[in-house]
């Protein structure tokens, strides 16, 4: 895992830190962690395959489109271009 060092953070901050975590019952460094996690994985996010789906089904995509597209993909390899 990747360690993040934090300068500078005010005392009034890191008190506040440890009193959150204690309420939450982890370490200051686990509730670091959630709250880091928390800012950039909220709850409700929308995943990339599901955004894709959501345009694809704008576009008129079916499920008829995408089991073709299934069938044909990847059965045989592809030819390299001949530039001869």
């Amino acid at each position: 895992m990747t360690a993040v060092t934090i300068r500078n953070l005010p005392e009034e901050t890191h008190r506040a830190l440890r009193v959150r975590a204690a309420i939450n019952g982890r370490s200051t460094e686990a509730e670091i962690r959630a709250i880091l996690e928390d800012a950039v994985r909220p709850e409700g996010r929308v995943r990339l395959g599901s955004l894709l789906t959501a345009i694809a089904r704008r576009a008129g995509v079916t499920d008829e489109d995408v089991e073709a597209l299934e069938q044909v993909r990847g059965k045989s390899p592809a030819e390299p271009p001949k530039f001869e």
